[in-house]
This record gives structure tokens, sequence and C-alpha cells, in this order.
């Protein structure tokens, strides 16, 4: 059973108006010809209307059906005295069937409504030998092929606005997606710079504080709570620092110089005063050629290494000597270095987030360099066992920090 889709209300309103006009136009007599048809009887133009009014139910639903039987029916009309209202349905049916079917169809009835043009106008020609034949291939024209042609433009330029809204969706999500990588690598840039910095002050108060409750000397004590003051106010400092940064509005003035080679030495004198309880001792040696001052990136990503692996030897590290060693040449590469004795403590002095490591790989991979960490054999005379981090990076000058 063929079940007929249910036309579009616009279609409604062009078939009921199509034949309200039709028979207004039969009621007052007026026709395309005057007699002389085979079927020239008074209701013989009705029927060509009422079928062609009904297959402008069609137009939308089923465009191809429509116009194949709408053929039949304007040729059926051909022999009747002619209702203007059907040769109009009929225009509306064939461009109907360009906009709304299926894309061969619109491909392929311009050209088959073309050459009916042209094969109509030169067969009337030849038939009736005269000028005047040419009026018959312009009315076929008008017909047929003008519907077709204006039904083509319409649909190419529907395509075109469905193409840009497409593209326009697809920049669109292509947009959010950046934003939320942007977002995403802006979040984790911002975590490893605020567990860098608040990582070794907070790590150096748990573990005085651990030494302060644990041990019943009002001097030790007394030292404990200053070394503990003394990280609080540089953590807050360092927070402070981060905050202001967050909050810049983008004026070019920096609220605080990043921190850079130069304050190694102090970062290695706090972290003898934090270790000195635990027996361990740090030591600095930089060999960096004079002239080979490594760019910012670099140079923000290698402190921030040596913090770390600070931090995490004052957390697992056994005792005895923590040493680091800076080498870098001239257009070449800085090389970071941290040793430290491998600890064989059941926990770490202080709680950690175990997101030290992953942080300074993530450093490294951002400015394309090599990292390794990891326990190693110790040399003679030292402990039998160390914990060595080394870190390769590129002396590449890139102006903006991805670090």
């Amino acid at each position: 059973m063929v079940t007929i889709p249910r036309p579009h209300r616009d279609d409604v309103l062009i078939a009921v108006t199509g034949l309200a006009g039709g028979l207004l136009l039969w009621s007052l007599g007026l026709h395309t010809t005057e007699g002389g048809r085979p079927l020239s009887g008074p209701w013989t133009t009705l029927v060509p209307l009422v079928v062609m009014s009904g297959l402008e139910l069609l137009r939308r639903t089923m465009p191809r059906t429509a116009l194949l039987a709408g053929t039949a029916a304007i040729v059926a009309d051909q022999f009747t005295p002619g209702n203007i209202a059907t040769v109009l349905m009929f225009t509306d049916l064939v461009y109907a069937a360009v906009v709304y079917g299926p894309p061969a169809s619109a491909r392929r009835i311009p050209y088959a409504t073309g050459l009916i043009t042209v094969g109509a106008t030169i067969g009337f020609l030849a038939w009736f030998r005269h000028p005047s034949a040419l009026l018959v291939g312009v009315v076929v024209g008008l017909v047929s092929f003008g519907p077709a042609a204006t039904g083509a433009l319409v649909r190419d330029h529907r395509e075109a606005a469905e193409a840009a809204r497409l593209r326009a969706e697809q920049t669109a999500l292509l947009g959010e997606m950046d934003r939320r990588e942007a977002i995403t690598a802006e979040r984790a840039r911002m975590a490893r710079e605020l567990h860098d910095m608040v990582a070794n002050h907070l790590s150096a108060i748990a573990i005085h504080s651990t030494a302060a409750l644990s041990l019943d000397e009002p001097a030790t004590t007394r030292q404990a709570l200053n070394v503990i003051r003394e990280n609080s106010v540089e953590g807050l400092a360092e927070m402070r620092r981060l905050i202001g940064l967050l909050r810049d509005s983008g004026d070019g003035e920096e609220p605080a110089v990043a921190p850079t080679l130069a304050g190694l030495d102090a970062l290695v004198a706090q972290a003898n005063t934090n270790g000195a309880a635990s027996g361990l001792e740090f030591t600095l040696d930089d060999a960096i050629e004079a002239d080979a001052a490594p760019p910012a990136p670099v140079a923000l990503a290698a402190y921030r290494i040596v913090q770390e692996s600070l931090t995490n030897a004052l957390k697992h590290a056994g005792a005895g000597e923590v040493a680091v060693r800076l080498t870098g040449t001239t257009g070449r590469a800085l090389t970071v270095t941290v040793t430290s004795p491998y600890g064989d403590r059941p926990g770490p002095r202080a709680p950690g987030s175990g997101a030290g490591l992953v942080g300074m790989r993530e450093r490294i991979a951002l400015l394309g360099g090599e990292f390794e960490a990891g326990p190693e054999p110790g040399r003679a005379g030292g402990p039998a066992k160390i914990w060595r981090v080394r870190a390769v990076l590129p002396m590449v000058d890139d102006k903006e920090p991805s670090a």
C-alpha cells in the first residue's frame, strides 16, 4: 500500500489558490485559445486544471512524480481550450522538481528542458516555415526552461548558504576546541608553577614542624619555628607574585620578575638551612660559560627543575651531599644535573602530590629537551646508591616562555 506524504501547508495554499484562480477564469470564459481544439467541450478544461492543482500538493514531498504527472496534464491541456492557471501551476512543478528534488534531478531537468526548448523551436520553425514559429519556442522556454533555470539558481544559492553555515559552525567548533586546549594548557602551566613555587616551602615547614613536635628541646624548637616562619613568609610572597601575574591587565608591566639562574645560590642556601636537621648538605657547581646566557624560558625551566629536585631531596634523600651542577655552551644546550643519596626511608619526610617528576618532564617537553630521572650506583667513596636527575635544555631563543 502506497502512503502519500502529508503535504506542506504552503503547498496546500498554492493548490487552493491555483484551483480557485482557474475556476474563476473558466467561469469568465477566459481561455488560452479560442476553440479549434479536439476537446472543446465546456468541462474539458477543468480536468487538467483539477489534476494540476492536486499535483501541487506533492510539489515538496514527491517532486519528480508531480512533474511527470504534470507533464501529462499540460500535454492534455493543449487539446482543450486551455487555462492559464494550469500552465502557471505546471511551471511551479518544474521549479519545485529542481529545488526540492534529488541532486540528479536538479542537474538533469534544466538540461532536458533546454533541449526541449531548442527542439520545439527548430521543429515548429521547420513545420510552419515562418518566423512567427519562434514565438512557440519562446513560450515553451518560458513554461519549461525558465522555471528550471530559476530553480537551479535558487538551489545553488541555498546549497552555498548551507555550506557557508556548515563552515561557520566548523570554524566555531575549532575555535572552541582551541580555546579549551588553551585553557587546559594554561591550567597545566599554572599548576606546575604553583607546585614548584610552594612545594619547597611547604615541605620545609612540614619537616621542621615534625622535628619541633618530636624533640622536647627549647633551642631546637625555636630554631624549627624560625625556619617555619621564614618558609611561610616566602611561600606567601611567592603566592602573591603568582596572583599578581594572574591579575595582570596586560599593560606590559610585570608585577614581579620571574626567577632566573642567578637565584640558584639563594635557593641552595635555603635548602641547606631546611635540610640541616636531616643531615643533608647542598652544593652548587655553576659551570655555564660566561657568554652562554640561556634564554628566559630555558633559565626559568632550569630554575624550576633545580627547585623541584631540591624539594624531592628534602623529602626522600638520605643523609649526605646533594650536588647541583649546571653546564652550558653558547648555541648548544644547558645541562642540569642533580644527584642526591638514595634514601631507604619507609616514607617521605613530608607528604607530596606526586606531580613533581611529571611537571619536570612537561617543562622539558615544551622546550624540546631531554629528561631522565632514576636511581644509579654511587661513586667510590660516596653512597652506594644515588638518585640522579638530568635535564638537557636546548639554547633556543623563544621569546614567549612556554615553560
